[in-house]
């Protein structure tokens, strides 16, 4: 039983041991409070304040994680936090600011995202005329895009998550665990266990947790990769599966076209109210806030509502018109889902038993690294962005910000407020909705910065006016502002040109 002592608090202590270890009655158990990050992702942001307030990791509940570059607003939960702990923090907070505190029962876990609003700068844009940008931002706007998954979803390092994915899949656990620590541990699987340790950066944690294992355990590997926190060892898994519905999506619009709903597709039932989102992203929150390479964290989990709302188009739905290409959803493999009944259902297989993978067994008992073992998931081929908006903009100094953030808003709007906010913390600066987050440009610092370029004769001249497009809308949980993009722009999202841009 819990104990309450004479004050009216409360002792949780035999039964958690985060956060505050008393807790008056008449406060909700969580702290909610907004977020706002720049140029950090949300793990790292939250590391950096369970460090400070010394709370575990798991203390924290949030709906989803957010891009690291971009500037980020979003809602989390602490479990018995004091707000007044957090306000202390922001003097002290380095890109990151808290705000907008309340006291609620119930902690955000990953998976309860509605989606994010976007709000993204395209800079130095070189067009024919301004018609072609129009007409390209109205296409993007009319049409939408391909769903695929984007780079967060493989991750950035030298080693993608799905080539992880296989090795566990195939029981290879050795080699699993050689691709996962890479080249940022200086161990292969036959070193110096003690040199690996004493050379590892802290920030390492899943790594250092991995040859911790292995020193305790020589030579068991798969007990070395049972060291990462749940929904990481899950991620590798979910990157393959990534994997193939990117193929199975580039086959079916090469196959098919885009332009109708062929015999042998899956759509969803006429009348089935499952909202947006064609995935359900969840998971056990008990230890996903560790550090990962950057990849993001989710996981397709299936609820029954939507294993029985999924049918294969025949030829009867084509005669009555009853589905369109907007109604298309492909698979993520599982035990529970369906393949499509034409020709696409081939590319999975195809490419999985080059892998050396079978979707329908597996070679292992291992629970956590078998697609057998997960129900499987669905994801729409086509993705409209929602109440998007665009605009051109000219500007001449490429340091110059185009976009305001919401605390440069707030500091405006309530300027007493957002000075209250950077010296003791205790404000609301979200402008977005619950469940969204706001991405915005951070491309430069926030003064003004002269429009004029002198010569080396001392005679000034106005810098040449460059071409910017703004673009904000709205996405469900799981789809890719880059993605939309990338069919804007035409341009590559492989990790090796995307590291060209940061060069």
């Amino acid at each position: 039983m819990r104990g309450m002592d004479g004050s009216g608090w409360r002792d949780d202590r035999p039964f958690d041991s985060r956060g505050s270890t008393s807790w008056p009655y008449h406060l909700g158990k969580f702290l909610r409070f907004h977020l706002y990050k720049e140029n950090r992702d949300t793990q790292e942001a939250l590391g950096v304040i369970g460090k400070m307030l010394g709370v575990q990791p798991r203390s924290f509940g949030f709906a989803g994680t957010k891009d690291k570059r971009a500037v980020t607003t979003q809602q989390v939960t602490l479990f018995k936090v004091h707000a007044s702990r957090l306000v202390a923090l922001n003097s002290k907070l380095a890109g990151i600011r808290v705000g907008d505190f309340s006291y609620v029962n119930e902690g955000l876990a990953l998976g309860q995202l509605r989606g994010n609003r976007f709000a993204i700068t395209l800079r130095n844009v070189v067009a024919e005329s301004d018609d072609v940008i129009k007409a390209a931002v109205d296409g993007l706007s009319k049409n939408g895009f391909i769903n695929y998954y984007g780079l967060q979803r493989f991750g950035s390092g030298s080693v993608p998550g799905h080539f992880v994915g296989v090795a566990l899949l195939r029981g290879e656990w050795r080699h699993a665990v050689s691709l996962i620590l890479g080249t940022r541990v200086h161990y292969k699987g036959h070193g110096d266990i003690d040199a690996a340790l004493s050379g590892i950066p802290r920030y390492l944690t899943m790594e250092r947790a991995m040859l911790q294992r292995l020193k305790k355990y020589p030579g068991n590997y798969l007990q070395a990769l049972m060291a990462i926190p749940k929904t990481l060892r899950l991620m590798y898994v979910h990157s393959y599966q990534s994997y193939l519905w990117n193929h199975a999506a580039s086959m079916r619009v090469e196959k098919y076209g885009i332009s109708q709903v062929v015999e042998g597709d899956l759509v969803y039932r006429k009348g089935c109210s499952l909202g947006e989102a064609a995935t359900v992203d969840t998971f056990d929150n008990d230890d996903s806030n560790t550090n990962s390479p950057e990849m993001e964290i989710s996981c397709e989990t299936l609820p029954e509502e939507v294993i029985q709302s999924v049918k294969i188009v025949d030829s009867e739905d084509l005669l009555n018109t009853a589905y369109t290409f907007e109604d298309v959803v492909l698979p993520l493999p599982g035990s529970e889902t369906l393949f499509p009944g034409n020709e696409v259902a081939e590319i999975y297989h195809e490419i999985a038993k080059k892998d050396g993978i079978s979707l329908v067994e597996s070679v292992h008992g291992i629970k956590d690294f078998s697609i057998t073992s997960m129900k499987g998931g669905y994801r729409r081929l086509l993705q409209r962005p929602i109440d998007f908006e665009w605009d051109l903009m000219t500007y001449t100094d490429d340091n110059v910000p185009l976009l305001e953030t919401d605390l440069v808003v707030l500091s405006k709007t309530n300027p007493s407020e957002a000075n209250k906010l950077l010296s003791d913390g205790i404000s609301s600066f979200a402008s977005c909705d619950s469940g969204l987050d706001a991405s915005l440009d951070t491309s430069g610092p926030t003064t003004e910065a002269s429009s004029v370029k002198t010569k080396s004769n001392g005679i000034s001249e106005p810098l040449p006016e460059k071409l910017a497009v703004k673009l904000e809308f709205t996405l469900p949980a799981s789809s890719y502002a880059t993605m939309a993009i990338r069919e804007l722009t035409k341009t590559s999202t492989s990790v090796s040109y995307q590291k060209t841009l940061n060069s």
